[in-house]
Formats: C-alpha cells, structure tokens, sequence
C-alpha cells in the first residue's frame, strides 16, 4: 500500500499502508539561483519492467537509501502488485513474496528499504487481507503480523518503514477495522500503541529512526487529525501544528522523521488549505507556503520528507489543483521542478537521502505513473 497521501487521509481518512521561516516573495536574484540550480541537476526518468500503461498503473517509487538504493512497487497491467528496488546504475530487480494475491489490488507492496538492502512492506493475500514483511529480493523474505490484527478482508498488518537495526514500524486493522500502530523489534516482539484519545492511528514510510522514534498521524473522536511522536521507551507525545484546523477531516499530518528528531508534515487549516511544516526535536514547529501554491480549499503546501541536513522536499497544488516538486534548503529558498512531458499531471517527490537525491513519481497526460530521480 502506498504511503500516506495527505490530500486523501484528509478527504477519506482511509487507512494505509508516505530554523524555517514563513517563506514569502522570492527576489528575482533567488530565482536567478534557483533556475542555476536546477540546470546542473540531472532528473532520471523509470519505469519498472513489466509495469501496466493504463490509468492508476505504472511505477510508485517509495523511498531513496543512503546508499541509492530506491524501492517500490508498480501495479501491472491486470491491476496486480509487485515490489522493485532500483540499484544506483539504473538496474531494476523485481520481485513478489511469496502468498501475494494475484488480483487487482493484491500482492507485494514495498515501502521501505535499508542502506544495505532489506526491504520492508505489506503483502496483500487472495483474501485481501495485508500482512507485514521484510528480507531481500532474490533471498528469504518473512512475512508477520500483529497480535489483534483482523483477519478479514482489508483487515491485517502492514508494514512501513524500518530502521539500520532492524526495527520495523507500522499500522494494522483489529477485527473492527480500527487500526493501530506498532513497532517490531528484531528479536521478532510486536509492542502495538495508540497516541492518548485515538481512534484512528497511522503509520507512514521514513517514520522510524536511528533511535526507534516514530512519527505518524492520529485521528480523535471528533475526527480531527493530530501528529504524534513515539520515543523508545513508549512515550507518545501529540502535537499540532500552528493554525492547523479543528473541525473534522481538518488537522495535522507527519510525513516522516529524521535521525535528528526533525518530522515534517501537512497540516489543514480551518478553510481546508494545505501548509507545510516542521516540527524539531525541541518541540518547535515552524510553518510555510511556497510560491505559487494555491489558496482554495484542498490546495496549498505538502512537506513530505526531509534528509539529516535539513533540505526538505515536497509538493504544491497550484490554482489548477495541478502539483508541482519543490526543493528547500536550510536556509529558506524554494527550488522548483516537474517532470518532462505535456500535460504532466503531477510531480510527487517522496524521499531525499543524505546526499540530496530525490525520487517519487509523476503522473503523465494520461493518468499512468512513473519514477523519477533528481540528482543534485
């Protein structure tokens, strides 16, 4: 299952499995940078073999390693899943674990993946019901699933992210299709959690770090969306970004953490506009829009990963509702980019590693998706 959409979480609130400054008018001198910038990267286009070329098909990439190691999945052409990892000389190895379905919908989703290769994901049976897994392509995969996770259709255990010890963090259905968060830890114990006053707990990709700290959003009894943060020992502490809105659907969403504690995410204020902001390990939280993202309802900033030196990509819906990528730095510049072609629909970058590689997907003129890699 693919990570986290905030645009779908906030309209559905259906279940998955993803120093700033208010940044205002750039000077023509930052565009002039930014337009340098953009010059000198390199933007690779992929598509995973075997990947369908109908609407809502394609290739999904999830997350970028360290290592430049890129993993997702791609949907085929009779609507099946199937995981792919991407070295960095372009090489593309597919894979299914084994007991995936093999009808629309089922199979084998990956949705992280550690520096040396291990990928974590969610595998979708004949029942549709998900289960956790992790190994490696061409090796051994083990599949799991949380005590309590229902055992009906839509119902199981997925998981998403992992960390360099082998910690792994997701989400699953009980046998009401509530679902729940957890961490597995490498000895193979299941600790499940729920933020105080949940009743709709997330889990997204990049959402555990270094230090087993995990991050995602929950949803209260009057359905108002809250971020979270997990420490080590189990302790959860809510947060919520400023202006974010009270009514329900509306509210706040981590996208990912980083190994220094820093989260960003979305948050929706209370006329249903998408911000971006970041949340420090310190408890401080900073907000901001980018240029050109629009101010009608369900349109705006989306903050979706950022990597240890503080760059930070994402996306923004424009006027149109069309989404464009952006790059931030530290210091507050707004770099901008979309993926070649006519009538691209969408640019969605999902990951930065440390170096400042990027990879997500775009959505071309005909509604198929694709991978992309922006070297810097």
């Amino acid at each position: 299952m693919r990570r986290i959409g905030t645009p779908t979480l906030f309209f559905l609130l259906c279940f998955v499995s993803t120093g700033w400054r208010q940044a205002g008018a750039q000077t023509q001198a930052e565009a002039q940078s930014q337009g340098q910038t953009l010059a000198r990267s390199r933007f690779i286009t992929f598509d995973a073999p075997g990947a369908g070329t109908a609407a809502d098909q394609g290739t999904f990439p999830e997350q970028i390693s360290n290592s430049g190691l890129i993993v997702g999945n791609y949907v085929d052409g009779n609507g099946v899943n199937h995981g792919f990892v991407r070295e960095p000389n372009g090489r593309i190895t597919t894979f299914d674990v084994p007991g995936g379905g093999t009808g629309p919908g089922e199979g084998t989703v990956p949705n992280g993946i550690t520096d040396t290769g291990v990928v974590v994901g969610g595998l979708f049976d004949g029942s549709h019901v998900f289960h956790g897994f992790f190994g490696r392509p061409g090796g051994h995969f083990t599949t799991f699933d949380a005590q309590g996770a229902g055992t009906a259709s839509h119902q199981g255990t997925n998981a998403l992210a992992i960390n360099w010890e082998g910690s792994i963090s997701g989400d699953y259905k009980d046998s009401n299709s509530v679902p729940h968060g957890y961490v597995r830890f490498p000895d193979g114990k299941i600790t499940s959690f729920d933020p105080p006053e949940s009743v709709f707990t997330a889990a997204d990709t990049l959402a555990i770090n270094v230090f087993g700290a995990i991050t995602g959003p929950y949803v209260d009894a009057d359905g108002v969306l809250h971020g979270f943060v997990r420490a080590s020992n189990g302790r959860i502490t809510s947060f919520d970004a400023p202006g974010a809105g009270t009514g329900p659907d509306q509210g706040t969403v981590p996208s990912m953490i980083t190994d220094l504690g820093m989260i960003p995410g979305t948050y929706q204020d209370a006329n249903d506009v998408l911000h971006a902001f970041v949340r420090f390990a310190n408890g401080k939280t900073i907000t901001f829009d980018v240029p050109g993202a629009g101010t009608d309802s369900f349109q705006g900033t989306l903050a979706n990963a950022a990597n240890v030196e503080g760059f930070i990509v994402g996306e923004f819906f424009d006027a149109n509702f069309v989404g464009h990528a952006f790059v931030r730095t530290p210091g507050g510049k707004n770099f901008f980019f979309d993926a070649p072609g006519e009538g691209i629909q969408e640019t969605s970058p999902l990951s930065i590693n440390f170096l400042g590689a990027v990879t997500g997907t775009f959505i071309d003129a005909n509604g198929v998706s694709h991978g992309f890699l922006r070297l810097p």
